[in-house]
């Protein structure tokens, strides 16, 4: 309970880059359009998975789950971010800090899992192709691609229903975008130790398992690369993974940056970039990495197209 002198917090107000009044307009149509682009590039490859018999393949089951995932977690940050910049803060009770904290991170969580299974499909394509089909068939990739949401769900169900057992007295400002773990902890009025320790826990387990998996599945598939002996064969084994590699790259490069190396409490704003950079970059890039370099998905992209 709070003191006698303290009442309890019913909502936050989240600040954003509360000191960027000057260029507002400038940030606002930029966010907004990445925004756009990220969803109608996600939508798009979800949509094209689902109706395109083409597409009913473990790998593209396992990259419209991706999309879906990005879709999620733009859909739950960018447009309430865009009211905290254009009226310079913007409030949400703690069930609708909570809400978006929970889709966010399962969503995260589940991008970690899927990006694992997608390098076990790679790995099994290439290092062991006669074995391929009768392991990795489309049955086995959608429970691998379920599991992914249910390990998600489940963990960051206990994490919110911890942080709904926390007191918030002292303050109700939330100096970034949206509601992070960090800042949320920040602000509690009661002992987080174990709440903290929950989710290094966690974490080791959906973020750098996952990421020990690919690593070692990379380093079989470079080895069996290297072995070809013809260099065509060594770009056809290479292009089949190459826009995987890029994607694992690009999404642990930002998660590491933003959360594995947190700048200091003096440099608030560049931990606020560093976030704005990741919830952006991904969903973004995404969708350009497996389009534009994946044949399959451009022909049936001209397809779609062209029968409409």
């Amino acid at each position: 309970m709070c003191g006698e002198n303290q009442t309890a917090v019913t909502e936050f107000l989240l600040l954003g880059f509360h000191n960027t009044s000057k260029s507002k307009i400038v940030v606002f149509v930029l966010i907004l359009l990445v925004h756009l682009c990220a969803i109608f590039g996600n939508l798009l490859i979800v949509l094209l998975v689902s109706f395109s018999y083409i597409l009913h393949r473990p790998m593209y089951l396992f990259l419209s789950n991706l999309a879906l995932a990005d879709l999620i977690i733009s859909t739950s940050i960018v447009p309430n971010m865009l009211c905290i910049i254009w009226l310079d803060g913007h409030t949400m009770t703690i069930n609708g800090c909570l809400s978006q904290y929970f889709f966010v991170f399962v969503s995260t969580y589940a991008q970690c899992c899927l990006l694992m299974m997608m390098s076990f499909d790679r790995y099994l394509a290439i290092c062991l192709p006669l074995r391929y089909s009768s392991i990795m068939n489309l049955n086995f990739s959608l429970r691998l691609s379920l599991w992914s949401w249910i390990v998600g769900i489940i963990l960051i169900k206990v994490e919110v229903i911890l942080l709904c057992q926390l007191q918030f007295c002292t303050s109700n400002i939330i100096d970034h975008f949206f509601c992070d773990f960090a800042p949320l902890l920040a602000l509690s009025s009661v002992e987080v130790s174990t709440l903290v320790w929950l989710d290094y826990s966690f974490n080791i387990f959906v973020i750098f398992l996952p990421f020990l998996c690919i690593t070692l599945s990379y380093s079989r598939i470079f080895l069996v690369i290297f072995n070809i002996s013809s260099l065509s064969g060594k770009k056809k084994a290479f292009s089949t993974c190459s826009s995987h590699l890029i994607v694992v790259c690009t999404y642990y490069g930002c998660l590491i940056a933003v959360y594995m190396s947190p700048a200091p409490e003096s440099s608030m704003y560049e931990n606020k970039f560093r976030s704005l950079v990741f919830l952006l970059l991904t969903p973004f890039t995404n969708p350009i990495m497996y389009s534009l370099r994946n044949k399959e998905i451009k022909n049936t992209l001209v397809l779609f197209f062209t029968k409409r």
